[in-house]
């Protein structure tokens, strides 16, 4: 079973080593799916080259980078929602609402340091594969680097606002489908009410924790 530190790695790496064609553009509604990934991913890119504190961890200035840059792109409620699986129906809106927030401050806290270790990598994109009225795509990449290529592929859906990512596979692991033994067993031991405050108690340990590079 993955952990919560190596499955949070895995959704920073994708979202943070990846390097596409440079676009001056800012996303909006009628961005396709493809591009949204290349716009969102240079942009962030550009905001870390240009930072030192970034670079050398500093937790809050990421956190804060992530929430300007990348959750307006994503649908974290969706990817709470199935992480949750059939569970999602049980817990209340408030308890809903709750996990979809920790869960959110999880992804970005546990592997903060990826973006300090931002060197050299390159994405080669390939070609999207839709029908102009799919309301949902995968958008296929692969990350090079120093090692091993990593396939990389961002699940998304068309929404009223725009496309939104909210599902990620690295080699093989989709993102959700990780997280969702790992809730359920949580709720089995200790029901939502307990998954909501481990999440909780978890995001206040990695928000004192030092960054790890």
């Amino acid at each position: 079973m993955k952990s919560f530190k190596k499955i949070g790695s895995f959704i920073f790496a994708g979202l943070l080593f990846v390097v596409g064609t440079v676009f001056a553009q800012t996303p909006d509604q009628s961005t396709p799916p493809d591009a949204l990934i290349k716009m969102v991913v240079t942009d962030v890119m550009a905001s870390v080259k240009a930072d030192p504190d970034i670079q050398k961890g500093n937790i809050p200035k990421i956190v804060d980078l992530v929430e300007k840059k990348i959750v307006p792109y994503t649908d974290m409620r969706r990817t709470t929602e199935m992480a949750m699986g059939p569970n999602w129906k049980k817990a209340t809106s408030e308890q809903q609402a709750q996990l979809t927030s920790e869960f959110k401050n999880l992804l970005i806290r546990t592997y903060s340091g990826a973006l300090s270790q931002l060197r050299d990598q390159t994405v080669q994109f390939k070609a999207l594969r839709a029908a102009p009225d799919d309301k949902e795509v995968v958008v296929k990449t692969v990350v090079l680097g120093r090692g091993d290529p990593v396939p990389l592929d961002y699940r998304l859906e068309k929404t009223a606002n725009g496309w939104k990512v909210y599902d990620m596979n690295i080699m093989g692991v989709w993102l959700v489908e990780a997280y969702r033994n790992q809730f359920s067993n949580q709720i089995s031991q200790s029901g939502i009410e307990g998954l909501v405050k481990f999440l909780q108690d978890r995001n206040k340990q990695l928000a004192t924790a030092k960054p790890s590079n």
